[in-house]
């Protein structure tokens, strides 16, 4: 039920407040097989984030408008929103592969990213100081990178397991020069696994995936982002069979430093935490499985990315599982 394969948002982190991963991928139902063939899900993403002093910086220093060579006291504040509506069609195997169940897929996205920078800026080279205020806008309406992957999952009972290998192709709007952007730069892969506990008799459910982001080095401005360590979870209660309730949540912590920053960045290891509610709804679409969430966060203990909160509107249609196969497992 969940949607898995989407990408970051300008407005995020690590060069310039700026990741490959974006929390919240994963949500409830994460690592249930699915419906053998084609599904395609939609999803509008609403995001409005801020940030203060380095993290906001870091922007404007990747933009080419602080040069690497001078002290920098940062007094700047970001604000950034987007807009964005993503496309993921997958298709799931009938024919198991290592015991599991097969899905690949890839997403497209659509969108608008815009952020602001204001504040004030003192640059120091020796014995001399300039100070700066002011604000810099951008804006862009594009599309953004493609982001493949590879599910294989596993069911034994109410328990279900997965792994997952995903990842950026970098052909999406993309400009170092830009302070909003629709693509990140540079290729990443990113790979972890996950479980889902599902009890369809009592309703409870509860998924959890994690896994590490590789960050390649962006040829633009040689600046490579640190490893990531995130993970994403959900539980629900289902009040019928058609609709449940439910929190989600995700942690977002860089583990290792980036390369070919700033000075006044140091590491720039970022790290988020994220919490909010959740409603999903099942529903027939002629021979197909329909599905509808809703679900938002709320973000805090941000370090080093900017922090808000975001909304994800998901729909999507499956395949409904066949009479005679849903009976057969009732009887189980």
């Amino acid at each position: 039920m969940a949607l898995s394969t989407l990408p970051s948002v300008t407005v995020y982190a690590d060069e310039g407040g700026v990741s490959y991963w974006l929390p919240g991928r994963f949500g409830s139902l994460a690592a249930t097989p699915q419906v053998p063939g084609w599904s395609m899900a939609e999803v509008y993403y609403h995001t409005s984030v801020g940030a203060f002093g380095a993290t906001a910086a870091a922007r404007e220093i990747h933009v080419g408008r602080i040069p690497a060579t001078i002290n920098v006291d940062l007094n700047l504040r970001l604000n950034a929103q987007a807009d964005l509506v993503l496309l993921n069609p997958t298709y799931t195997f009938a024919t198991p592969v290592l015991g599991g169940q097969l899905a690949i897929g890839v997403t497209g996205l659509f969108g608008r990213s815009s952020a602001n920078l204001d504040g004030t800026l003192t640059a120091a080279v020796g014995p001399l100081a300039v100070t700066r205020t002011g604000s810099f806008g951008d804006s862009i309406t594009s599309v953004g990178d493609l982001y493949p992957q590879a599910t294989l999952k596993w069911n034994a009972g109410v328990h279900n397991f997965m792994t997952y290998v995903t990842g950026d192709i970098p052909v999406g709007a993309y400009s170092p020069n830009r302070l909003a952007n629709l693509g990140i730069g540079h290729a990443a892969l990113d790979a972890g696994g996950g479980y889902t506990y599902f009890n369809p008799q009592a309703g409870h459910e509860f998924s959890a995936v994690a896994g590490f982001t590789y960050n390649f080095k962006n040829q633009d401005t040689q600046y490579q982002n640190g490893i990531d360590f995130h993970v994403d979870w959900g539980a629900s209660q289902f009040l019928s069979k058609q609709i449940f309730v439910g929190l989600v949540g995700y942690a977002y912590q860089q583990v290792t430093d980036d390369y070919g920053q700033h000075p006044a960045l140091g590491g720039f290891r970022s790290r988020v935490l994220g919490v909010g509610p959740q409603i999903g709804f099942l529903f027939p679409v002629g021979d197909m499985q329909g599905y509808l969430n809703l679900k938002g966060y709320g973000e805090f203990a941000a370090e080093n990315r900017p922090a808000g909160w975001n909304t994800w509107l998901t729909f999507s249609v499956s395949p409904m599982a066949p009479t005679t196969v849903a009976s057969t497992r009732r009887l189980k």
